[in-house]
């Protein structure tokens, strides 16, 4: 029986109540008087249910589904307005012992295997700061001999440790396997910002069958985040791989998930990702039946920012520039941008003498090979480390080969305020501090100017001539709408003491 307080998977991931929504949904997305009414809810900030999500999910009239993405636009403007957090993904290692059907990194690939040194790892935090980057996703395969949890800590250390001319990565997030509550402390004390884990699929059976390995155990995944947050982990990220099951299905999966945290533990997810199975290495995306087309996607998209609409939304360089664009406008607030998705990419790519990856998977880079999709790493393989026979593969093809630079060209073109803010991090407004922040749109007196802030010392520090003259004429209009009319005034003192040299400054 669903139960969201639940600490067991199979209540508060409840496949009934799942089909129950859906076939609910079928006939209520008939009644124009229902859908106005949860529209209104959702326009009202107040979020919905999942079960109010699922009709929304069925709508497909014209008419009614430009009203849902002018809510979404809404509601994403009120909480997020015009900001776009800026990220970019780590990749330290891809040994795995897990053997994914959908996956290009599964063990059963004989392509090349290998994970960063520290050293090699300076190299890469020194090519990714050059980039403009303060927030990295560490990423990393499952393999609790090649790549345990101590290497991930002292990775953590060396990112943080490692200090610039214009400053340093001042926000690491984690996506590595589930794994135990002591972990997880450990993670905590280690200063990370958010744990992410994929879901994959929320469908049991599916997930069984597409999983060998110490992955293939539903339950421990699937509450993964409980125990992170039993941990102390304040900010966790969730989200399925879309494509391994039906879209309806996991989506509402996903909103419950985020109903369980809320309402265990008081705090809903900090974020909720949104991939797409691609081809990969011995994988062939075709011969999966469960593909979601772009107009279905874009609804799933705007449907979760009006369900959770205090959630910040990912969206990665799976998807191509143009749709990209459109998929910021119904509520995606956090994209990466010129990423790698190899081990050791970005060092190579900037010269810097680092792993053999040859920019493997990077934008900008030639040669992208296909790589897996939603699971990272592998290992076990007889000669994974005979560099002559066997090649590195990135995790996926990536749709967005534009460079950091003209990424934020394009947000600013467009209106939207890049930002590099990681101020609610190093404040403690994290977990249950955040959420209220966020519900009620005060975010934005805090947001605002950090993202503005943020964004100046990427113009002093990184940006080119053209870029330094667009920002500048944005920065300076959307500093006028700071809410609050006393922190307008000390972040206009702030930025003209930027401009002067300072760095990290923040509210």
């Amino acid at each position: 029986m669903y139960n969201a307080k639940s600490g067991d998977s199979n209540e508060f991931i409840d496949h009934q109540e799942i089909l129950d929504s859906i076939e609910e949904a079928k006939k209520l997305a008939a009644s124009k008087s229902t859908i106005s009414s949860i529209l209104e809810k959702a326009e009202a900030y107040k979020g919905l249910t999942h079960r109010e999500a699922a009709v929304l999910l069925e709508v497909t009239n014209e008419e009614t589904l430009n009203r849902i993405y002018n809510s979404a636009k809404k509601v994403k403007e009120k909480i997020y307005g015009k900001r776009i957090v800026i990220f970019a993904p780590l990749y330290l290692s891809n040994y795995c012992v897990n053997d994914c059907t959908y996956c290009g990194y599964k063990c059963s690939n004989k392509i090349l295997r290998r994970q960063l040194s520290q050293e090699e790892l300076k190299l890469e935090v020194r090519a990714l700061e050059a980039l403009g980057h303060k927030r990295l996703l560490l990423e990393t395969g499952e393999d609790d001999e090649k790549c345990p949890i101590d290497y991930i800590l002292q990775c953590i250390e060396t990112i943080y440790n490692e200090k610039f001319k214009n400053g340093a990565i001042r926000r690491v997030n984690i996506d590595i396997a589930a794994t135990t509550v002591e972990n997880y402390k450990k993670l905590r004390d280690a200063q990370i910002g958010t744990y992410i884990l994929f879901q994959e699929t929320y469908h049991k059976p599916t997930y069984l069958a597409l999983h060998k390995g110490p992955k293939q155990n539903y339950e421990w995944h699937t509450e993964a985040m409980d125990r992170a947050m039993q941990g102390g982990i304040d900010d966790v990220g969730i989200g399925p791989l879309y494509g391994l099951y039906e879209w309806r299905y996991e989506t509402i999966a996903t909103l419950m998930h985020a109903e369980h945290l809320e309402a265990a533990y008081g705090v809903g997810p900090h974020t909720i990702s949104f991939p797409r199975l691609l081809s990969a290495e011995n994988v062939d995306r075709n011969s999966f039946k469960y593909l979601v087309n772009d107009d279905d996607f874009k609804k799933i998209v705007a449907v979760t920012r009006l369900a959770v609409p205090y959630t910040g939304m990912i969206l990665s360089t799976r998807e191509s520039a143009d749709f990209r664009k459109e998929l910021l406008e119904v509520g995606i607030s956090q994209i990466s941008a010129g990423s790698c998705v190899g081990v050791g990419g970005y060092a190579t790519q900037a010269g810097l003498g680092g792993a053999d990856a040859a920019g493997a998977g990077c934008a900008g880079a030639a040669g992208t090979a296909a790589g897996g999709a939603g699971c990272t790493g592998a290992a076990g393989v007889a000669g994974a480390g005979d560099k002559g026979e066997l090649e590195e593969k990135p995790q996926f093809n990536l749709a967005d080969h534009r460079k950091p630079m003209d990424v934020i060209k394009w947000l600013v073109k467009d209106g939207y305020i890049p930002s590099y803010c990681t101020a609610c991090y190093k404040e403690g407004r994290t977990g249950d501090r955040f959420m209220p922040l966020a519900k009620s749109g005060e975010i934005a007196n805090f947001c605002l100017p950090n993202a503005l802030l943020t964004f100046e010392e990427f113009l002093g520090d990184y940006a080119d001539d053209e870029l330094k003259v667009m920002g500048k004429k944005l920065i300076d209009t959307e500093m006028r709408n700071v809410p609050n009319e006393g922190r307008r005034e000390k972040a206009i003192q702030y930025l003209e003491k930027i401009r002067a040299g300072e760095r990290d400054l923040r509210f």
